[in-house]
């Protein structure tokens, strides 16, 4: 009795420092997430050079980690600071009238007369339609001036963060493997159990990251190219629009490229519109609709509506780290149902109750 009664105050025990440490560690949850990412993305580059110099573990860590610095960290680096300066140009140049958005949806709405028509039958007002999404740009477009003006604290926190997601990526990029088998040694779900949810883990956030990613990069830089080569205003800041919004499957960099080309009909650039809309369609959401399902849906083995909701869904959630972390519990849930499915349901315990046969009624010949 004294036993039992001992064992349980220390379960009780743990679980209550385990939560407290949570909460201790939920300020540092997105570098912890992306640093665990990055550890996985980078193993096999660790493991390659392990093998050239087996004796020198935190030699081979560190340069797996300046690889990461040099390849992933400096570049997006550069594309941010070039995107916020060229943001916060573009909302100056609204601000003191040298460009006019509402003259500019103005044409478009005496360019396609249809679209008030098309409003008014499902009870939308164009004029309230307008002040909404002048708002919205001019929000967005006051944020990023005031980041490009007052980067401050702001920039202070990112580069902690950052820091700090570079400390801990080298600790785990070099002691990966023992601690994954403590975690296995440590969680109480069976060793095979935690072998398959663990290399779920590592499989689905490989394949989500470099695949959503390549996806989103890549469609806008091709975006931001055409921008470029038909002369449209500020390439490089609708080219990084463009790769944030294609981590979101099947609309994405359209947002952008549909509407640019619906104004460029408007003001009466029917060959640059033209161009632009063939590109989208027949290259830029292209790249969409072949890669996507070979990057992330076959690696993590997941249907295509799943890796859709999953992603919007982890994007509402947890913010532009949702676009990995939504997939990964999608992966997760359908893991676990598996084994429980496989493990806890017996062939004599169906899933649905046998259907009753049903009668059928001949019909007499006439």
């Amino acid at each position: 009795m004294q036993e039992k009664l001992e064992r349980r105050s220390f379960i009780f025990a743990l679980l209550l420092v385990t939560v407290a440490f949570t909460f201790l560690l939920k300020p540092f949850f997105t570098p912890i997430f992306w640093a665990c990412a990055v550890a996985l993305i980078f193993h096999p580059v660790y493991r390659y050079f392990s093998q050239r110099y087996p004796r020198w573990p935190n030699l081979t860590a560190l340069m797996t980690l300046m690889l990461c610095i040099v390849v992933v960290v400096i570049p997006v680096l550069l594309v941010a600071s070039s995107f916020i300066s060229e943001g916060a140009g573009l909302y100056q140049r609204v601000q003191s009238g040298e460009i006019n958005l509402g003259e500019k949806v103005e044409k478009v709405r005496a360019a396609f007369p249809g679209i008030n028509a098309a409003l008014e039958r499902f009870g939308i007002d164009f004029q309230g339609l307008k002040e909404k999404l002048l708002g919205g740009l001019m929000t967005a477009g006051s944020f990023l001036a005031k980041n490009a003006l007052a980067l401050g604290q702001n920039t202070l926190n990112f580069f902690v963060s950052l820091g700090l997601m570079l400390y801990l990526t080298f600790f785990l990029i070099r002691d990966g493997n023992a601690l994954v088998a403590l975690l296995i040694r440590a969680l109480p779900l069976g060793d095979e159990r935690e072998k398959l949810l663990l290399a779920k883990f590592a499989e689905v956030t490989r394949a989500t990251i470099k695949g959503n990613l390549v996806v989103a990069v890549t469609q806008g830089t091709l975006g931001g190219l055409i921008f470029w080569a038909l002369g449209l205003p500020a390439p490089l800041l609708w080219g990084v629009v463009m790769t944030m919004l294609s981590l979101l499957p099947a609309v994405g960099a359209a947002l952008i490229w549909f509407p640019a080309a619906l104004y460029l009909y408007a003001t009466g650039e029917g060959v640059k519109a033209t161009v632009l809309m063939a590109y989208g369609i027949a290259v830029i959401s292209l790249v969409d609709n072949l890669l996507r399902p070979i990057l992330v849906g076959r690696d993590t083995k997941l249907p295509d509506y799943i890796v859709l909701f999953s992603t919007v869904g982890g994007l509402i959630m947890f913010g532009i780290s949702g676009f990995a972390i939504g997939p990964l519990l999608a992966a997760l849930f359908m893991a676990f149902w598996e084994i429980f499915i496989r493990e806890f349901i017996s062939e004599e315990q169906p899933l649905l109750p046998p259907r009753k046969p049903e009668k059928i009624e001949q019909i007499p010949p006439e």
